[in-house]
């Protein structure tokens, strides 16, 4: 019995833990509201294979801390197989969003997500997708956020003629 209360006894305090680190981690911030016409939309990352458009909405994803992103994507985008060094926690805000898990691209095996679907992709799970008409995906996670292709050569930033 007294496991049990110090098992609850640890959980609590866990709590009040992650509560005043969240209250210490915004304090002195200010207020951040966005309506679809005032997101501020500019080109995806060079990590990102051409054609996305990006929108950063809370923090920077290039540092420690917590962030919120969008990604824009045409129908038909895709991503090649690529693993984060965070958890990345995905939310489909208009399209769909094919998912696959794996180191090659499956897309047999892929999961449609439509619009109002949610995921999570721990650190290091290789995953790939495809965009299923215009698509706005919310990203959010802990940075800093970045992303490694299985294979080097789908890597955006590795070709030179784009």
């Amino acid at each position: 019995m007294a496991t049990k209360f110090i098992a609850a006894g640890a959980a609590i305090a866990a709590v009040f833990c992650t509560a005043a680190i969240t209250f210490s981690q915004t304090e002195g911030k200010s207020h951040i509201m966005f309506t679809p016409s005032t997101v501020s939309w500019a080109a995806a990352p060079p990590s990102m294979p051409p054609g996305a458009q990006a929108a950063v909405l809370e923090g920077d994803p290039s540092k420690a801390g917590p962030f919120t992103m969008r990604i824009k994507a045409p129908d038909g985008y895709r991503i090649a197989p690529h693993y984060h060094p965070g958890d990345e926690h995905v939310t489909v805000l208009q399209g769909a969003l094919l998912m696959g898990m794996g180191e090659k691209v499956d897309m047999a095996a892929a999961r449609e997500m439509t619009t109002g679907s949610f995921g999570m992709m721990p650190a290091g799970v290789r995953h790939f997708a495809s965009m299923k008409g215009e698509t706005i995906l919310q990203l959010h996670g802990i940075g800093p956020w970045g992303i490694t292709y299985v294979n080097a050569a789908d890597d955006p930033r590795n070709n030179k003629s784009q």
